[in-house]
């Protein structure tokens, strides 16, 4: 067995717990009205919106997005970053295409959820206000909050191993059977919600068949040989399932207080 997989192999065994206990969050089972849904999808927003910051900071590190324009190091994961980039940033949708943060905010319109504060987020951003500033002035949910905070703690590294194994093991490996329990529990609980329902599928399909495996292999890639790279990978894995640990917690709290 090569070293990279032996190496796969023990980080898979070092997020297996806390991936589990993510799995089967009561999250998922408490959604059990459209007003629970709407809770869940206003503070769940900011992780579909920041998810494309972690994607696109893997973009410049492993490819080049300046000019003049010189090859990268990465020959498998640029190739890999930039196929998981055209389904994340502009999949297809009906006779046209949209990045799934743009379908998240359609769902969110479908199913009544309030998109002020992520608007008001996105406006201040381009606005050219410093992430923090525009926080505080789009006032998401407490939760929500934290979770960018640790997802931006990882790009203020500059450890493109550690943010791929962010993404690999607190996103893209994760999707798949986390999505999968809420799309069977939603089915159950509430009557269709068409669009929040196709982006739940959606990220079912293409991470399970696709970018899964893909960000599997760009962790091997980046970290290779090197044991200090793996460990740092592990912590980074871990983090990024605790920060969602807390948003599930966060947003479960929220549901049964009806705030």
């Amino acid at each position: 067995m090569p070293a990279q997989t032996e190496s796969i192999t023990r980080l898979l065994e070092i997020v297996a717990p806390a991936r589990q206990r993510l799995v089967d969050h009561a999250l998922y089972r408490e959604i059990r009205d459209i007003q629970h849904l709407r809770i869940f999808l206003q503070s769940h927003v900011f992780a579909v919106w920041d998810f494309m910051s972690l994607l696109k900071s893997l973009q410049a590190s492993l490819t080049c997005v300046a000019t003049p324009w010189l090859p990268s190091a990465y020959p498998k994961s640029r190739r890999l970053i930039n196929e998981i980039v055209l389904g994340e940033e502009s999949d297809k949708f009906g006779d046209g295409y949209i990045s799934h943060f743009e379908l998240y905010l359609e769902a969110m319109v479908e199913a009544g959820a309030n998109t002020s504060a992520v608007r008001t987020l996105v406006h201040e951003l381009k606005s050219g206000r410093a992430l923090p500033d525009a926080l505080s002035v789009a006032r998401p949910p407490a939760e929500a909050v934290e979770f960018v905070r640790t997802t931006f703690s990882f790009l203020q590294l500059n450890k493109p191993h550690v943010t791929v194994a962010a993404f690999t093991f607190g996103r893209e490996d994760l999707i798949p059977d986390m999505f999968h329990q809420m799309v069977k529990d939603l089915r159950q609980q509430l009557e269709t919600v068409g669009l929040f329902e196709y982006y739940l599928d959606r990220h079912v399909e293409v991470d399970a068949d696709s970018h899964g495996p893909m960000a599997v292999q760009m962790v091997e890639e980046l970290c290779g040989p090197d044991e200090t790279k793996w460990e740092e990978a592990g912590f980074g894995a871990v983090t990024a399932l605790q920060a969602r640990l807390a948003l599930w917690d966060g947003i479960l709290n929220r549901i049964r207080t009806g705030d």
